[in-house]
């Protein structure tokens, strides 16, 4: 059972957007920040296409040929190079979500894969600096789990539409509609809600975290999707928040029945964050994690998969044998993370990423809990 409540069931609220993805920003000057006088200003690399570039990302490209087309990469393998030398230089490392282009994905990330992933990468990183290639929310999950480090983010306005649907002071309100209920909040959600609740999830592990407190009820939020979802895996009742996820709440059941029609032995695999008409269309439902490791160990021959669009580019250059079908949604956030941003970010060392102090002790021990949670 779901109780699925909003804003608007308290309409005497005053609601005060969370601190995160901003439209406007100020762009600090180099060298000005916190970082950059810790550890210096680097001058920028020379970018050029040449026989050494070509030479020492040849093997970058053979893992990306299936999907970044020959005359395109000139461009990208001088960033590439840079980069990389960089992140030596700078003792850095980069952590890298599913849904980065295959070029951040494939050549220059150390460590890829879903929230759960990165955030436990995070937790273990030796590294002096730590670059988010990914959205704000997980930019200040780094930084909760290494405050001691600098974690940068190369565009802050990297935000998140289901972050930005509930505060801080709305988990406040449902605790006093609801007292004694544990509250679970998924990873996509700002510094100051994770402050607010008992444990954090992700999509891979939030059916396990709501069933960690054996209580009857779980406030699971604020993604009304996954909630819903989590609500077929268990007997507990889930109370939700309507917060969606831009890219997955516009697919559609209909859309799936035609790619069905189209050739019933096509395999459907669908994120939990899509719609519940979408779920039911599925053959398989998991995270991002879980829909890479379906592919790799079923071996499908034909593919919908139904999330960002830059996830079935990069699990193809790991299944060349599959095919897919992309019916794509692009996350306009997650592409603000590019290549030149992220060169900028080593060479300058912006844009670092804070939380205040008392927000992030909070904060931290739901992420934590999180991640020691015994599977």
């Amino acid at each position: 059972m779901v109780t699925v409540l909003d804003r608007n069931i308290r309409p005497e609220v005053e609601v005060v957007t969370p601190p995160v993805a901003r439209g406007e920003f100020v762009v600090p000057r180099p060298g000005t920040g916190a970082a950059a006088k810790k550890f210096g200003v680097l001058p920028m690399p020379k970018l050029e296409w040449n026989a050494e570039v070509e030479r020492e990302t040849a093997h970058l490209y053979e893992k990306v040929k299936a999907v970044i087309p020959p005359v395109e990469w000139p461009f990208h393998a001088p960033y590439v190079h840079a980069i990389n030398k960089l992140k030596k230089q700078r003792n850095a490392v980069l952590l890298a979500h599913n849904y980065q282009t295959p070029e951040i994905y494939n050549c220059v990330a150390d460590f890829v894969g879903d929230s759960l992933q990165l955030a436990k990468e995070a937790a273990k990183s030796k590294a002096d600096i730590i670059i988010q290639g990914g959205v704000h929310f997980m930019a200040e999950t780094s930084k909760l789990l290494n405050p001691n480090k600098t974690v940068l983010i190369p565009d802050l306005r990297a935000g998140c539409s289901l972050a930005q649907s509930i505060t801080g002071e709305d988990v406040r309100l449902l605790r006093e509609r609801y007292p004694g209920v544990p509250v679970v909040t998924y990873v996509n959600t700002s510094a100051d809600v994770k402050a607010e609740s008992d444990i954090c999830c992700t999509s891979s592990n939030a059916v396990q975290v709501v069933e960690s407190f054996g209580t009857d009820r779980v406030i699971c939020i604020p993604d009304e999707f996954l909630a819903r979802w989590v609500a077929t895996q268990t007997k507990v009742k889930i109370i939700a928040w309507k917060g969606h996820c831009e890219v997955h709440e516009r697919f559609t059941g209909e859309e799936l029945r035609r790619y069905r029609e189209a050739d019933p032995t096509v395999q459907i695999l669908a994120h939990p964050e899509c719609p519940p008409d979408v779920i039911a269309e599925a053959d398989f439902t998991g995270s991002t994690s879980g829909i890479l490791n379906y592919v790799k160990t079923k071996k499908p021959k034909r593919v919908v998969m139904v999330t960002e669009c830059s996830m079935a580019d990069n699990v193809q250059a790991e299944a060349p044998n599959t095919e897919f079908i992309r019916p794509c949604n692009l996350c306009p956030h997650m592409k603000r993370i590019t290549l030149p941003k992220i060169l900028d970010s080593l060479v300058y060392l912006r844009e670092e990423v804070e939380i205040d102090p008392a927000v992030a002790a909070k904060a931290r021990r739901a992420v934590e809990r999180m991640i020691h949670l015994k599977s």
